[in-house]
């Protein structure tokens, strides 16, 4: 018997989910975000739409492990489950036993966890994130996209069309620009409601995230974070208008964008040439 076939008979010995968490009394905390997915049939399509799963898989939030049996199942070759809910210990006590070597659990917070140095190349995250900080998360991961092979997250239905929108979208933001300019993202599929217990108020919905060798133009994160966030946060004005404190139609010339144009008008191109135009006068002001 191979080594997959011996874990998988494992997994399958350990006791249903449902029951596991009953017999525990793992109920899911609003506070942590928590929205435990039992569907077998949509962790297994999770794992195996984030494909080949050898070198390092990173989960966020395993709860009961879901997910996390899904992954070892599909043939991850070492998981790293992140949780900062001191109760998971328990509850996957059993499945850790089953998984041996290829599962890792690190009990902490994941917003404090620097990610992107954990495991070994390819490095993939594969994650039911929590609602209240999935947007946290993944901004910081983007800071370090080169770190890792894709990301497979689940958000909210708002949140994803807000990472894949593009320019003219209803959902295009401060998000999407910095997505785009990184990656290369898709929607892969819904997600219902009764797939989850709780049963959350919204859809969600899985994000294929492939990161970039390197980002799609020149400039800084910093400035790109910076002309965005004065031009989004004013999204019903002219940019003439929005940027007026800074340059405005002068530093839009220079840019080469109509000025009468609102943010989401421009590409991402166009805001990194404002964010290399922004970067610059603020050096000369310092």
């Amino acid at each position: 018997m191979d080594d997959q076939q011996d874990l998988t008979n494992r997994i399958h010995a350990l006791p249903p989910l449902r029951q596991l968490v009953e017999a525990m009394d793992l109920r899911a905390r609003k506070s942590m975000g928590q929205n435990f997915l039992f569907d077998l049939n949509l962790t297994h399509q999770i794992a195996r739409s984030a494909g080949t799963l050898s070198g390092t898989t990173i989960e966020v939030g395993p709860g009961p492990g879901g997910l996390t049996r899904a992954l070892l199942l599909e043939g991850a070759t070492h998981v790293i489950a992140i949780e900062k809910d001191r109760r998971a210990q328990g509850v996957l006590a059993g499945l850790i036993s089953a998984a041996g070597n290829r599962l890792t659990l690190i009990e902490a917070d994941a917003m404090q966890c620097p990610i992107w140095d954990m495991g070994v190349t390819p490095r993939r995250i594969i994650a039911n994130l929590p609602y209240n900080i999935a947007t946290a998360l993944l901004i910081s991961w983007l800071t370090h996209a080169n770190a890792f092979e894709s990301m497979t997250l689940m958000f909210q239905r708002e949140v994803a069309e807000r990472i894949t929108a593009g320019p003219g979208d209803k959902a295009y933001g401060r998000l999407s620009v910095l997505s785009r300019w990184l990656t290369d993202s898709e929607i892969l599929f819904d997600v219902p409601s009764s797939a989850f217990v709780p049963a959350p108020k919204v859809i969600s919905s899985i994000v294929q995230i492939v990161p970039l060798p390197t980002p799609r133009f020149a400039c800084s994160q910093l400035s790109l974070e910076a002309i965005t966030r004065i031009t989004f946060g004013q999204r019903r004005k002219m940019l003439r208008s929005s940027l007026k404190k800074n340059g405005g139609e002068q530093l839009l010339k220079a840019a080469a964008i109509d000025p009468e144009k609102r943010p989401q008008e421009i590409n991402v191109e166009e805001f990194c040439r404002l964010a290399l135009l922004y970067e610059t006068q603020q050096n000369h002001q310092d």
